[in-house]
């Protein structure tokens, strides 16, 4: 029994142990997993924050070559073993010539001295295969002197080139102890300076000045070179600044003279020697901020005012543009004076913008320090009359502001000045009474007038959003459906051709409304086009009567000349007859007639022949008119001349019944001097003039004819016992041939013939009223009507 309970409490246990094992063993992969897991979640995490840390890296990386691009400096990266290839950072232009590749800076031949140029490469060589650090200053083919500093990076090596001369000018002895470790390697620094410059050897020797100290050494009246320069300090004053330099460290001494001025002599050491300078007396030593140092050349070269300011307010760098917009002294303006103390002296000296609390004013323009980004302020309006333009800017990452200034005061005139001839410009365009449309090169309506709506018709709203020329073809089309767009589409090609060479251009339009339209094209000199429209409807239509009236005249005149030439055959014919038989009935041969007959045949005969004078005056008249009627000038018998007028007179006023109807009395003077001119013409001046005044003479009144010589003149003056000149007979007698007032009826065609050849001699005529009646008429010829006809 005990055996057989022995055998079952082992069988018991031996089938417990399997179970045991699988239980043990699910759990521990349950533990397993758990780890596991929690070991894949790390690696995630540590991962992703690996991955966060290379991209800030990376980004940091970015910054950083960003920073060092944006330097005036160049940086050559080669990494581990020079596997990756090389990297170029910053700006090139600042070591090479201009327009030079970066790869063109490791061509050292090409932009160094000889010596220099095999110097470097011996260096560079020395630095990437031996590790040897180096610090050296160069001197470039165009003169510069450029500082090369080589260090290793890593598994690699880098190469920094720069200008010697990118620290602020208060402290030029940066760049001379960071140009080289040795004085002689100094001296091209010294010598590119602009202040009086110098070094010593170990032993306080002067070996080497520049030119500014040379010639400064000159007009104190010291001789001395530039390898052996004379000290231009006294004995006592000299050894009290060698006394200060003894201890290794920068020391600095004021010095003065009369005429020069007031210098700060600056001594610092160098590794075998010293260097120093002299620099004016106000120039501030202090050190502008190293962020800013990179653009200290820049903003001296800028005509725009530019002032820095650092996180305290004080004044770290400016140019000389910001002092003379200012009118700040130099002695006052000094770098590290406070921003507060500048305006305050600004304000006191009326500089500043009148505020009635200048210190709310004062406190609103300090927030500029605050400032994330740049901001344009307020324009300061200064008692002066000029205006300011202030922009304000973070100066970089250690706090401070940059301002920089611009004086808008004439932009502002010249704005004021093109806004008020824009203004009467706009008055002047829209005040036309034509319409006018001018379109840029694109086709587009840059200006308008009224004049252009009201005449196509269209919205002024439209023209307003510079419409293109298809538009305004569009809406002419609508507003004038019948040729609205067609005439557009025809002014098009006048717009939009770019030749040139191409003409103005000018036209007619004929709308289908009636309308008539001149336009003209016209190439502005800015490339634009405009184009005018005159409405011409009305004036067309008096152009139109005027031409019909025209015609009308010149059918007249036609007339007038068929009737003239009619005269001298039509009416001389008959009138030759008349006369003839007129003269037959008077002779013995017709017979014995009557007294009352006698009388009655003197009338037909006079008659007759005042109807001959008559058509030879419409004759006459016509050849002027026509313009050929000339003169033959001959000497002449005055006495002649006179008689045959006279005997005319009397054909022309017979006596009849034995009762004179004229008393003609003349008046010729003695020894006339030589008379020249038309006698037929001459004759039928003095006959009309003498019938006109026997015509309005009372029967047997005295008609008196003078003729007298004076000067070079001939006066034939007639004088009647008449009514006095009417207004009507003036007229005939003053006016030219072609007014209508010579050929009135009363007057006469004899007075209008009178004024032609009078003025054909050259001659004049007058009328005036004789008290207490009558009227003399007086005729003015030259002597020598021929020599008159020459001077016209």
């Amino acid at each position: 029994m005990p055996a057989l309970a022995q055998s079952s409490s082992g069988n018991t246990i031996g089938g417990a142990a399997p179970l045991a094992i699988a239980v043990g063993a699910g759990g521990f992969a349950l533990v397993a997993m758990a780890i596991v897991r929690n070991m894949l979640a790390d690696s995630k995490a540590a991962r992703q924050r690996a991955a966060e840390q290379i991209a800030s890296l990376r980004a940091l990386v970015d910054e950083y070559e960003v920073l060092l691009s944006g330097t005036r400096e160049v940086t050559v990266f080669w990494t581990e073993n020079g596997t990756g290839g090389v990297k170029f950072l910053g700006q090139v232009a600042s070591v090479l010539p201009p327009g030079r590749q970066p790869e063109s800076v490791l061509n050292f031949s090409s932009w160094l001295i000889g010596d220099d140029a095999d110097r470097l490469a011996r260096l560079l060589e020395a630095l990437r295969v031996d590790g040897h650090a180096f610090a050296v200053s160069l001197k470039a083919l165009d003169g510069r002197v450029v500082r090369a500093n080589g260090w290793v990076l890593g598994g690699g090596a880098a190469l920094r080139l720069r200008p010697a001369f990118l620290q602020p000018e208060p402290m030029p002895e940066l760049a001379v102890t960071s140009a080289t470790g040795d004085l002689a390697s100094a001296r091209a620094v010294l010598a590119m300076m602009d202040k009086p410059a110098f070094a010593r050897d170990t032993s306080g020797r002067l070996v080497f000045a520049n030119a500014a100290y040379l010639k400064l050494a000159k007009d104190l009246g010291k001789a001395g070179s530039e390898t052996a320069p004379a000290e231009l300090l006294d004995a006592p004053l000299l050894k009290r600044h060698m006394a200060a330099c003894a201890n290794g460290q920068k020391a600095t001494l004021p010095v003065a003279w009369p005429e020069q001025g007031a210098f700060e002599l600056v001594e610092f050491p160098l590794e075998n020697g010293r260097a120093g300078y002299f620099r004016p007396a106000d120039v501030a030593a202090k050190p502008a901020d190293g962020t800013l140092a990179h653009i200290t050349g820049i903003i001296g070269a800028l005509a725009t005012p530019i002032a820095i300011f650092n996180a305290n307010r004080e004044l770290v760098q400016f140019n000389q543009a910001y002092a003379n917009l200012w009118h700040l002294d130099p002695k006052f303006l000094v770098l590290g004076l406070d921003e507060r103390a500048i305006l305050d002296k600004l304000r006191t000296e009326g500089m500043l913008p009148a505020e009635v609390d200048y210190q709310t004013w004062r406190a609103q323009h300090l927030t500029s320090y605050s400032l994330k980004a740049p901001r344009e302020n307020e324009p300061w309006h200064l008692p002066d009359g000029r205006t300011i333009k202030v922009i304000a800017a973070p100066a970089g990452a250690k706090g401070g502001v940059i301002y920089v200034f611009e004086d808008i005061t004439e932009r502002l005139k010249l704005e004021s000045t093109n806004k008020a001839f824009t203004n009467v410009q706009r008055e002047t365009i829209n005040a036309l009474s034509e319409a006018v449309a001018v379109f840029g090169t694109n086709g587009r309506l840059t200006i308008s007038n009224p004049r252009l709506s009201g005449l196509w018709k269209l919205p002024m709203n439209e023209l307003g959003q510079s419409p293109h020329i298809d538009q305004i073809a569009e809406a002419s089309g609508r507003a004038m459906p019948d040729d609205g767009a067609s005439i557009w589409r025809d002014l098009k090609r006048g717009i939009i051709d770019l030749n040139p060479t191409r003409s103005d251009t000018t036209g007619r339009i004929n709308r289908a409304d009636g309308r008539l339209l001149d336009y003209a094209i016209t190439r502005l000199p800015d490339g634009q086009t405009m184009m005018t429209f005159l409405d011409v409807t009305e004036s067309a239509s008096y152009s139109k009567v005027l031409k019909e009236r025209n015609d009308a005249l010149v059918a007249a005149d036609l007339l007038k000349d068929a009737f003239v030439e009619n005269v001298s055959y039509e009416l001389r014919s008959p009138l030759t007859n008349i006369i003839g038989f007129a003269d037959l009935l008077a002779s013995s041969e017709g017979g014995g007639l009557t007294e009352r007959q006698r009388s009655y045949t003197d009338y037909i005969r006079a008659s007759s022949v005042t109807l001959g004078v008559l058509i030879d005056n419409i004759l006459d008249l016509a050849s002027v008119d026509a313009g050929i009627a000339e003169l033959r000038p001959e000497l002449q018998d005055v006495t002649s001349l006179v008689d045959k007028a006279r005997a005319g007179l009397s054909a022309t006023f017979p006596e009849i019944s034995g009762e004179k109807p004229i008393n003609l009395t003349v008046e010729v003077d003695d020894h006339l001097p030589p008379f020249i001119a038309d006698g037929t013409r001459i004759v039928q001046v003095l006959y009309n003039l003498l019938s006109n005044a026997a015509r309005f003479s009372p029967p047997g009144g005295e008609i008196k004819l003078s003729v007298s010589a004076r000067s070079e003149r001939m006066l034939f003056v007639i004088e009647d016992e008449g009514p006095g000149l009417t207004d009507e007979m003036k007229n005939a007698i003053l006016t030219r041939i072609d007014a209508p007032a010579g050929r009135q009826r009363g007057a006469g065609l004899g007075l209008a013939i009178v004024k032609t050849f009078v003025n054909l001699h050259g001659g004049t005529i007058t009328a005036e009223r004789r008290e207490p009646r009558g009227s003399r008429i007086t005729v003015n010829l030259p002597r020598d009507s021929a020599m008159a006809g020459v001077a016209e």
